[in-house]
């Protein structure tokens, strides 16, 4: 199949370098201490967080850092036609734990030790990229809670067919079959937190890549600090004076 046209166009009429549309919405959740809801193209993901609160189950309780909490699941309505996966498969709980290790890497966790901090994700609506959307989606929701981060972490996909390397990959992209990758990055630290990636590539070929999905998640980050800049100059001040 040809995902590029010799004109330089994607199935989605796109440039190879061209991300879908992204949207986001903060506060959807009233009954939550921060929620967002996140679009990439027509993948559409809502997040909700709670805490940092009094640790449920003791035994679980951390003496020095907050304990940090992540469920991901899709709504029964997200993928269409296509077959869904049921709640608690192993697909599933993989995307929670990077999820959850993706956040720990930016939140302050030893500012609330002895507390907990949980951060529900569910995808509305699938078309590619939901692993990156919910990362995007649980950060706008953590800064919308007043959780102290060292930097937002945001996330982009990126992959390789028909010899060319796309940003941004939808579902037909993605189930291709091709090299993808899934990056995550702290973009004022310049740091990668999340590395993802499905099948091989040439060292030169996975370099352009990666590239290409960090430049997705630095404009990702841009667009969220232009959504809700009022949050994110707390965390710039947290920041400041607790990045070791």
């Amino acid at each position: 199949m040809e995902f590029v046209s010799p004109e330089g166009l994607r199935l989605d009429g796109r440039r190879p370098m061209e991300m879908r549309q992204i949207r986001a919405e903060i506060g959807a959740v009233s009954s939550a201490d921060g929620s967002a809801v996140f679009e990439m193209g027509n993948t559409k993901v809502i997040a909700a967080v709670y805490g940092p609160r009094e640790v449920q189950n003791r035994g679980q309780q951390l003496n020095d850092q907050a304990l940090v909490r992540c469920e991901y699941s899709m709504a029964n309505f997200s993928v269409g036609d296509r077959a869904r996966r049921p709640k608690g498969d192993r697909r599933s709980i993989e995307i929670s734990l990077v999820i959850r290790q993706t956040m720990e890497a930016c939140i302050l966790t030893h500012l609330m030790p002895r507390s907990q901090i949980d951060i529900f994700v569910q995808v509305l609506q699938a078309d590619g990229g939901t692993r990156s959307a919910c990362i995007n989606a649980a950060t706008l929701a953590l800064a919308d809670a007043g959780i102290p981060m060292r930097d937002l972490v945001t996330s982009c996909s990126a992959g390789y067919l028909n010899s060319t390397p796309l940003l941004d990959l939808n579902y037909v992209e993605d189930s291709a079959g091709g090299p993808d990758v899934t990056v995550g990055i702290l973009p004022k630290l310049d740091k990668v937190t999340l590395l993802q990636m499905d099948a091989k590539l040439p060292k030169e070929t996975f370099e352009d890549v990666m590239e290409l999905a960090i430049q997705g998640c630095k404009a990702v980050a841009q667009y969220i600090r232009e959504v809700s800049p009022q949050n994110f100059i707390f965390l710039a001040s947290v920041s400041q004076l607790s990045v070791i």
